[in-house]
């Protein structure tokens, strides 16, 4: 499997390109930023995208879909909690910050367990809401998973945005994420990687 991480925009949103060595098909998670980079990378890794995943709709996760979209010709993928972030500047936040940003409506809905196949590499969705009502984590193998806005190595995310749930965000991660095993590298929408185990034992947001 091939999967890189870049950190994009300002805000340093970390978007994912996950890619299938054998029929060279990939998936762009989280364009927030920076399209040129975003397709320089995937054109370098020579794959053909299949799908635009978004863990959810905030402005720094989709800020640059648009462009990656009209590039790729790709489906772009939401859970259904968070569908009405990509056509509503004030749900997605951008209009607090000034961009005004909405996007055409997703190409398909997501729901927990969903799967999303790419090439012969089996993406499992897993709805994790908290941050957003539609917020989700992406098991991309046994050993690795896209947490989004749900956890970060060392914090957790934010509950105090529209749709927001601190309780429902603790419930989420205990309840979805610390499950898998102690190796299991976490990759998160902001910040460094972590594993469970790390997050287990030593973030203190949940003790």
């Amino acid at each position: 499997m091939i999967f890189r991480g870049l950190s994009v925009g300002m805000m340093d949103s970390n978007c994912y390109i996950i890619g299938c060595e054998e029929t060279r098909e990939g998936v762009i998670v989280d364009p927030g930023a920076d399209a040129k980079r975003i397709l320089k990378k995937v054109e370098e890794l020579d794959l053909k995208i299949v799908a635009i995943v978004l863990t959810h709709g905030h402005i720094d996760h989709i800020g640059a879909l648009s462009d990656v979209r009209e590039a790729t010709s790709a489906p772009v993928m939401i859970h259904a909690e968070d569908a009405a972030q990509l056509t509503d500047a004030g749900k997605n936040l951008s209009v607090y910050v000034g961009s005004n940003i909405s996007t055409k409506a997703a190409d398909r809905l997501l729901q927990d367990n969903d799967k999303i196949q790419v090439g012969k590499i089996t993406l499992e969705v897993i709805h994790t809401p908290g941050h957003t009502r539609g917020g989700i984590s992406i098991k991309c193998s046994p050993d690795i998973i896209i947490t989004g806005d749900t956890l970060f190595a060392g914090s957790i995310g934010r509950s105090d945005f529209p749709g927001g749930n601190h309780n429902q965000l603790i419930s989420s991660i205990k309840t979805r994420l610390l499950v898998f095993p102690d190796g299991a590298k976490v990759y998160p929408g902001h910040g460094p990687s972590s594993t469970i185990g790390e997050e287990k034992k030593f973030n203190p947001f949940l003790r």
